[in-house]
Formats: C-alpha cells, structure tokens, sequence
C-alpha cells in the first residue's frame, strides 16, 4: 500500500496544495490534519468552531502550527462567498438563503474549493455522502463533457493495483454515462501511475449473449472510442476474458485487451459493489476509495466508519486530483 501513495506523496510535496476538512473537531481528521501538516504533504484548512478545534488539538496533542481554522459564523470574507453562491445557484436562493446555507460547515468549504481558496474537499467522517457530495454537484459541479460524477476504487493486493468503476454513485447508467466513466476512470488510473487498460464489463463476450443490457455495453465501447481513440479500451468482456489470457484468446483474440485489463468498468451499480466487495472480502484486496470523478474540482466522501489513515489517504488523493 505505501507504494501505491508514495508517488502520490511526491507529486503533491511542497506545492502547499490546501485540502478542506469541514468536520474539524472530528478526532480522526484533526489527527489525519496534523500529520498531513507535519509531514508538509497539504496545508489543512479546519472548519469549525476555532477555540473548540484548538483546544481539542492540544488535548490530542495535534500541531495545528500550519493549519488554517476557519468558522462560518465569523469568517470575514463571507460576503464575498454569499454573492459568489447567490451567483451560482442562479436565481435559487437569495442572499437571505446563502446566509443560512453557508453556515453549513460543507457548504460553507464547497465555497473555499470552488472559489481557489482550496484546492479540494474530504468530509464524510460524520456526514452522509448526500450531505458532502450535493454542495459539490450544486456548486462545483461536473467537468465540461461529463453529464455525471462517478465513484471508483483502487484495489490494491501487494504489487497489484486495478481500477473498479463505477461502484458508488450511478445505479443505472446509460452507454453514455458508461463511457464518461470510462474515460474519467483512465485520468484516475493514470494519477496512480496505472497505465490504464479498459474493459468495459457485462454477462457477455464481443456478443457471445443479446440484451438490452449487453448492447449497452456494446455501445458504450463505440462512444468511449469515438470520443478519445487514444486510449485502450475495449468491451463487451465478462470478466475471465477481460482478465485471464488465455480465456480471452479463446473468446476475444482479435481484441486490444489479451487478458490484461486493469481498469474495470462494470454495468450497473450493484454490479460494481458487489464485485469490488468481492474482490476485497474473499480476495484480500484493500479498497482505497470511493474517489468521486468528473468534478471540476476535486470533493471525495468517507466513510462514517472510517479511521485515522483512512482521512490521510483520501487527503492524499485529493490533492493529486487537485493538481
């Protein structure tokens, strides 16, 4: 796992990249904070009520020396946030209505991201995924081209390092959304240095069944490769012949994907959670994620459940997303 984020570390050392946490007296992020800090990775930016955080720091023992701790209650460019979200949200909500929203510590960090004065956002500690990623769809919004933001994971297992999408946000996706997950999950992998070999997952190989389904797939193939041919991509594959060689000399030998895969793109959402679950709980994979993408800027979700090393991470990579 340390090689997985030590090219990551690299890449973001130094550059004084600025990661929102709005749930500041969590334990588990001010812990997370302080390390990132002290390691010199990303300045943190803590939301929260700011005697609170400090006091709550020194009992755990926590250096917040380089941190900046902001309270929306008596943050002093709230003005400029007020216009800048009225101005957004497009005539749906007043500055009477900004006032009020901007007091949630997710809004209120969303704003910071949004306007550069961040450059990317971790919560989830303590809220729900809706709670962090709806500020984030509302403001920040998906990147030009990409109708919807997805959730992948890495799937890391000693020296093996795999790309599962979409397994936390779209439940039904069209061969569109497919192939928008698809390209996006290629810019992922290659953060991670994971040169990127896409198959595009079904019940059936290069039209070995005909369904609904399996010619979504089929057609989601088509429009990924129209819209970047310069990535390799293939599809419809069920997963031996996406991943074992000789299989896929069996099923698919005409195909740019020899077994070789390691950017999975699955069908549907229950199909993505139940197989990265799989691959983590009877394969011993460790699931580093969900990583959302095709966000204009970079916002990643924890979970309620999460750890210490499990902010850490997750700040990691945000801020290579943040690059």
């Amino acid at each position: 796992m340390s090689d997985l984020f030590e090219g990551l570390k690299q890449k973001i050392s130094g550059r004084e990249l600025k990661i929102v946490f709005p749930e500041g007296l969590d334990e588990r992020i001010l812990k997370a904070a302080g390390r990132l800090a002290e390691e010199k990775l990303l300045i943190p930016i803590l939301i929260g009520n700011i005697e609170q955080i400090q006091a709550k720091a020194k009992d755990l023992g926590v250096s917040l020396d380089v941190a900046e701790i902001y309270d929306p209650k008596s943050y002093a460019g709230i003005d400029e946030l007020v216009a800048a979200f009225v101005d957004r949200r497009k005539g749906k909500a007043t500055e009477e209505d900004a006032r009020k929203i901007l007091l949630d510590e997710n809004y209120f960090g969303t704003m910071l991201v949004y306007l550069n004065k961040a450059n990317g956002l971790v919560s989830g500690a303590a809220h729900s995924t809706a709670d962090t990623v709806r500020p984030a769809l509302q403001i920040i919004k998906t990147k030009q081209g990409v109708s919807k933001t997805s959730g992948v994971f890495i799937m890391v297992r000693d020296d093996e390092k795999y790309v599962f999408a979409d397994c936390a946000i779209n439940i039904s996706p069209d061969s569109q959304d497919l192939a928008e997950i698809a390209i996006e999950s290629a810019k992922t992998a290659n953060m991670f240095d994971i040169e990127p070999r896409i198959a595009m997952l079904s019940f059936s190989t290069k039209g070995s069944a005909k369904s609904p389904e399996t010619e979504k797939v089929a057609e989601a193939v088509a429009e990924a490769k129209r819209r970047d041919p310069s990535l390799v991509l293939d599809g419809e594959f069920q997963f031996d012949a996406a991943f074992v060689p000789s299989v896929a000399k069996s099923k698919a030998p005409d195909s740019p994907i020899q077994g070789d895969a390691n950017v999975f793109i699955f069908p549907s959402l229950e199909a993505g959670n139940i197989g990265y679950k799989i691959a983590q709980r009877l394969g011993g994979f460790e699931a580093v994620g969900p990583i959302l993408q095709g966000l204009n800027r970079p916002v990643n979700d924890l979970s309620r459940g999460c750890n210490e090393e499990d902010v850490y991470k997750l700040a990691l990579i945000t801020a290579g997303q943040g690059l």
